[in-house]
């Protein structure tokens, strides 16, 4: 009885263990405005349905203009094929990464939404191993988080931003950060976020924190353009509000609008980087339903480990090995020595005892015809 109940639970966590591995979701890769560094779907060239975490974490690698990890195999190297333009002097050194997590994408394609409406999709499997987004020593890559929290914010910055997204935020003038947040969308549908609610407010300090970091990522590349030395740029980071609301109010109706303007705010502002950066950065975005608020996040940054210097060993020589080393270094010299005193005194020798006769070829007048 005890090797029964055993064996099922055995059963059990094998089965638990393969519902985490098989956990999905799905990865746009978001092109320039005005550079093609991701293939476009063809006849040719079909895109790949799923990939891995692994392999997404590689194509980061070789957007920031690295190499791929070695350990990736034959079949995934042949999926980034699929993936990105074959060039490997033409990369665009700067990511940006942003894991939505709670985010239903199965109608995610069917949003009217600009930039991932022409953005090349695919499933993504997320293992029950985090992948890693490999990069080599810190000095040659910027990691630029998204995730600090903003802190301190007004009613103005609410206000301001209604305003950059075409809606209106009415403060409250009893109690500040307590007014009402209205965002109009295209379809005529809009959101109202009242901030003195908890999940409310979560999610517009998680939207606002996400554009102050994004245009602090701007600022910082602007100090590192004017640098000696060119380094690559990643963006990374992650986006909960979408649970927050989900966990309020349900999958549908206000965490439905919240996507709605999470893709809007993510339009506005790729349009800014993509002018601050000149068209030469690129997007990777992951959504996947099924994170929780406290689950670290999917892809990990890794550093590859700092090879020290290797200085040349010195090694103690026999003393009978030196002398004999010695010994064939003065006898060449002295063979040589030798060599160059009879060859001057032979030339001495015979210009002493030259003819004193008008020599044919130094006086004569030679003509080529």
């Amino acid at each position: 009885m005890e090797f029964h109940r055993f064996y099922l639970l055995l059963i059990l966590y094998l089965l638990c263990s393969q519902s985490r591995a098989e956990t999905t979701g799905s990865v746009f890769f978001i092109d320039s405005s005005t550079h093609q560094f991701f293939r476009k779907p063809s006849e040719d060239l079909i895109k790949p349905d799923s990939i891995l975490d692994a392999e997404a974490g590689a194509a980061v690698s070789v957007l920031l203009g690295f190499a791929p990890p070695s350990s990736l195999s034959a079949a995934s190297s042949s999926k980034l094929n699929q993936i990105l333009v074959p060039n490997p002097f033409d990369r665009p050194g700067v990511v940006f990464t942003l894991e939505v997590r709670g985010a239903d994408d199965s109608n995610l394609l069917a949003k009217d939404n600009a930039i991932f409406s022409g953005a090349l999709s695919s499933k993504i499997a997320f293992g029950s191993k985090k992948a890693e987004i490999q990069l080599p020593a810190e000095d040659e890559v910027a990691v630029v988080s998204l995730d600090e929290p903003l802190a301190h914010f007004t009613d103005k910055e609410i206000s301001n931003f209604a305003s950059w997204m075409g809606g209106a935020y009415v403060s409250d003038t009893v109690e500040p950060l307590n007014g009402e947040l209205t965002i109009p969308f295209a379809n005529g549908a809009n959101m109202k976020l009242h901030l003195s609610k908890k999940a409310d407010r979560e999610f517009t300090v998680s939207i606002l924190s996400l554009v102050h970091n994004l245009r602090r990522a701007v600022e910082m590349h602007e100090d590192l353009s004017h640098g000696t030395r060119s380094v690559a740029e990643l963006l990374t980071g992650s986006f909960v509000g979408i649970k927050v609301l989900q966990e309020q109010y349900g999958p549908e109706g206000t965490a439905q609008h919240g996507m709605e303007l999470l893709l809007a705010t993510l339009s506005k502002i790729y349009n800014e980087l993509q002018d601050a950066y000149k068209g030469r950065i690129v997007g990777v975005i992951f959504f996947s339903g099924e994170a929780s608020l406290e689950s670290s996040k999917m892809l990990d940054v890794v550093f590859a480990p700092q090879r020290s210097a290797r200085w040349l060993a010195e090694t103690e020589v026999p003393r009978d090995a030196v002398q004999e080393v010695l010994l064939v270094r003065r006898t060449l010299a002295w063979i040589t020595g030798i060599i160059l005193l009879i060859s001057t005194l032979i030339g001495i020798h015979f210009l002493l005892n030259m003819q004193l006769t008008r020599d044919t070829l130094l006086y004569s007048n030679v003509k080529l015809d």
